[in-house]
Protein backbone atom coordinates (compact mmCIF):
# COMPACT_ATOMS: atom_id res chain seq x y z
CA UNK A 1 0.00 0.00 0.00
CA UNK A 2 1.59 3.34 -0.69
CA UNK A 3 -0.07 6.95 0.68
CA UNK A 4 -1.66 7.66 -2.68
CA UNK A 5 -4.11 4.68 -1.76
CA UNK A 6 -4.99 6.05 1.81
CA UNK A 7 -8.50 7.55 2.16
CA UNK A 8 -10.17 9.04 5.21
CA UNK A 9 -13.29 10.00 5.79
CA UNK A 10 -14.13 13.57 8.28
CA UNK A 11 -16.98 13.51 10.74
CA UNK A 12 -17.94 16.99 12.93
CA UNK A 13 -15.95 16.31 16.22
CA UNK A 14 -17.98 15.41 19.75
CA UNK A 15 -16.10 17.59 21.89
CA UNK A 16 -17.90 15.34 25.19
CA UNK A 17 -17.57 11.85 23.35
CA UNK A 18 -14.14 12.67 21.98
CA UNK A 19 -12.60 14.64 24.50
CA UNK A 20 -10.70 12.15 26.09
CA UNK A 21 -9.36 10.60 22.75
CA UNK A 22 -8.36 14.44 22.12
CA UNK A 23 -6.66 14.94 25.44
CA UNK A 24 -3.84 12.37 24.70
CA UNK A 25 -3.22 13.69 21.37
CA UNK A 26 -2.73 17.63 22.53
CA UNK A 27 -0.92 16.61 25.55
CA UNK A 28 1.76 14.05 23.96
CA UNK A 29 5.05 15.80 23.28
CA UNK A 30 5.08 15.43 19.53
CA UNK A 31 2.12 17.74 19.78
CA UNK A 32 3.88 20.71 21.26
CA UNK A 33 2.69 23.32 18.82
CA UNK A 34 -0.37 23.03 19.03
CA UNK A 35 0.56 25.02 22.77
CA UNK A 36 -2.26 22.32 24.80
CA UNK A 37 0.32 20.81 26.55
CA UNK A 38 -0.70 21.06 29.90
CA UNK A 39 -4.50 20.75 29.74
CA UNK A 40 -6.44 18.60 31.72
CA UNK A 41 -9.14 16.48 30.30
CA UNK A 42 -11.73 19.49 31.12
CA UNK A 43 -9.92 21.83 29.59
CA UNK A 44 -9.89 19.93 26.02
CA UNK A 45 -13.71 19.54 26.42
CA UNK A 46 -13.95 23.29 27.67
CA UNK A 47 -11.76 24.17 24.35
CA UNK A 48 -14.10 21.98 22.34
CA UNK A 49 -17.82 22.76 23.07
CA UNK A 50 -16.34 26.77 23.10
CA UNK A 51 -15.82 25.62 19.09
CA UNK A 52 -19.22 23.64 18.83
CA UNK A 53 -20.95 26.87 19.98
CA UNK A 54 -18.65 28.90 17.41
CA UNK A 55 -20.45 29.76 14.49
CA UNK A 56 -17.20 30.95 12.96
CA UNK A 57 -14.81 27.78 14.00
CA UNK A 58 -15.49 24.09 13.24
CA UNK A 59 -13.66 21.24 14.86
CA UNK A 60 -14.02 17.45 12.77
CA UNK A 61 -12.52 14.62 12.92
CA UNK A 62 -10.44 12.30 10.11
CA UNK A 63 -10.49 8.59 10.27
CA UNK A 64 -8.75 6.41 8.47
CA UNK A 65 -9.90 2.56 7.60
CA UNK A 66 -12.49 3.96 10.44
CA UNK A 67 -10.40 4.68 13.19
CA UNK A 68 -9.36 8.29 14.35
CA UNK A 69 -6.50 9.62 12.40
CA UNK A 70 -6.20 13.45 12.87
CA UNK A 71 -8.25 16.39 14.07
CA UNK A 72 -8.97 19.58 12.04
CA UNK A 73 -10.43 22.75 12.70
CA UNK A 74 -11.77 24.92 10.20
CA UNK A 75 -12.51 28.63 10.93
CA UNK A 76 -13.63 31.85 9.39
CA UNK A 77 -10.23 34.35 9.42
CA UNK A 78 -12.26 37.20 9.36
CA UNK A 79 -13.31 36.31 12.74
CA UNK A 80 -11.20 34.29 14.47
CA UNK A 81 -7.65 33.51 14.87
CA UNK A 82 -6.34 35.91 12.32
CA UNK A 83 -9.46 39.27 12.73
CA UNK A 84 -7.39 42.19 12.38
CA UNK A 85 -3.90 40.27 11.39
CA UNK A 86 -4.63 40.67 7.65
CA UNK A 87 -7.05 41.85 5.10
CA UNK A 88 -9.33 38.60 4.60
CA UNK A 89 -10.79 37.87 1.00
CA UNK A 90 -14.00 36.34 0.30
CA UNK A 91 -13.71 32.77 0.16
CA UNK A 92 -10.77 32.67 2.81
CA UNK A 93 -10.65 29.52 4.92
CA UNK A 94 -8.38 29.09 8.00
CA UNK A 95 -7.30 25.44 8.97
CA UNK A 96 -6.00 23.54 11.55
CA UNK A 97 -4.73 20.01 11.13
CA UNK A 98 -3.06 17.94 13.79
CA UNK A 99 -2.20 14.18 13.15
CA UNK A 100 -2.97 11.34 15.81
CA UNK A 101 1.16 10.96 17.44
CA UNK A 102 1.88 7.36 17.02
CA UNK A 103 4.50 4.74 17.74
CA UNK A 104 4.71 3.23 14.55
CA UNK A 105 4.79 6.38 11.84
CA UNK A 106 4.22 5.60 8.48
CA UNK A 107 6.14 7.38 5.43
CA UNK A 108 4.34 9.96 4.00
CA UNK A 109 0.97 9.65 6.26
CA UNK A 110 1.08 13.25 7.60
CA UNK A 111 1.12 14.68 3.79
CA UNK A 112 -1.50 12.45 2.45
CA UNK A 113 -3.44 13.75 5.67
CA UNK A 114 -2.43 17.59 4.61
CA UNK A 115 -3.74 16.75 1.23
CA UNK A 116 -6.79 15.08 2.63
CA UNK A 117 -8.09 17.95 4.92
CA UNK A 118 -7.31 20.43 1.83
CA UNK A 119 -9.56 18.72 -0.47
CA UNK A 120 -12.11 18.55 2.36
CA UNK A 121 -11.60 22.08 2.75
CA UNK A 122 -12.04 23.22 -1.56
CA UNK A 123 -14.90 20.44 -1.17
CA UNK A 124 -17.00 23.80 -0.79
CA UNK A 125 -17.34 25.95 -3.87
CA UNK A 126 -17.12 28.92 -1.54
CA UNK A 127 -13.72 28.08 -0.60
CA UNK A 128 -11.07 30.15 -2.46
CA UNK A 129 -8.14 30.27 -0.42
CA UNK A 130 -6.68 28.27 2.85
CA UNK A 131 -5.21 30.48 5.19
CA UNK A 132 -2.50 28.83 7.78
CA UNK A 133 -0.71 30.56 10.54
CA UNK A 134 2.03 28.26 11.99
CA UNK A 135 4.36 28.91 14.22
CA UNK A 136 7.38 30.34 12.05
CA UNK A 137 9.62 27.56 14.36
CA UNK A 138 7.75 24.47 13.03
CA UNK A 139 9.60 23.86 9.75
CA UNK A 140 7.92 20.32 9.42
CA UNK A 141 4.53 22.29 8.81
CA UNK A 142 5.98 24.47 6.37
CA UNK A 143 7.51 21.81 4.25
CA UNK A 144 4.41 19.80 4.00
CA UNK A 145 2.15 23.65 3.66
CA UNK A 146 4.35 24.00 1.02
CA UNK A 147 3.97 20.46 -0.30
CA UNK A 148 0.29 21.10 -1.36
CA UNK A 149 0.57 24.52 -2.46
CA UNK A 150 1.37 27.03 0.20
CA UNK A 151 2.91 30.11 -0.21
CA UNK A 152 4.02 32.25 2.85
CA UNK A 153 3.37 35.84 2.60
CA UNK A 154 4.87 37.43 6.42
CA UNK A 155 5.47 36.92 9.54
CA UNK A 156 2.62 38.01 12.07
CA UNK A 157 2.51 38.44 15.39
CA UNK A 158 -0.14 36.94 17.55
CA UNK A 159 -0.56 36.79 21.14
CA UNK A 160 0.56 33.36 21.82
CA UNK A 161 3.72 33.20 18.79
CA UNK A 162 4.91 34.36 16.30
CA UNK A 163 3.29 32.67 13.08
CA UNK A 164 3.95 32.21 9.16
CA UNK A 165 0.67 34.29 7.72
CA UNK A 166 0.43 31.60 4.22
CA UNK A 167 -2.21 31.31 1.91
CA UNK A 168 -3.25 28.18 -0.95
CA UNK A 169 -5.38 28.79 -3.55
CA UNK A 170 -7.28 26.36 -4.96
CA UNK A 171 -5.70 26.42 -8.18
CA UNK A 172 -2.03 26.14 -6.25
CA UNK A 173 -3.72 22.58 -4.20
CA UNK A 174 -4.39 21.54 -7.33
CA UNK A 175 -1.29 21.85 -9.48
CA UNK A 176 1.08 20.90 -6.24
CA UNK A 177 -0.97 17.65 -5.71
CA UNK A 178 -0.46 16.66 -9.41
CA UNK A 179 2.57 17.41 -9.22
Amino acid sequence: MTTKDLTFTVRPLDPLKDAELLHGWVTHPKSAFWMMQDARLEDVERAYMEIAADEHHHAFLGLHEGRPAFLMEKYDPAHRELAGLYEPEPGDVGMHFLVAPTDTPVHGFTRAVITAVMAFLFEDPATRRVVVEPDVRNTAVHALNAAVGFVPEREIRKPEKQALLSFCTREQFTKAVAA
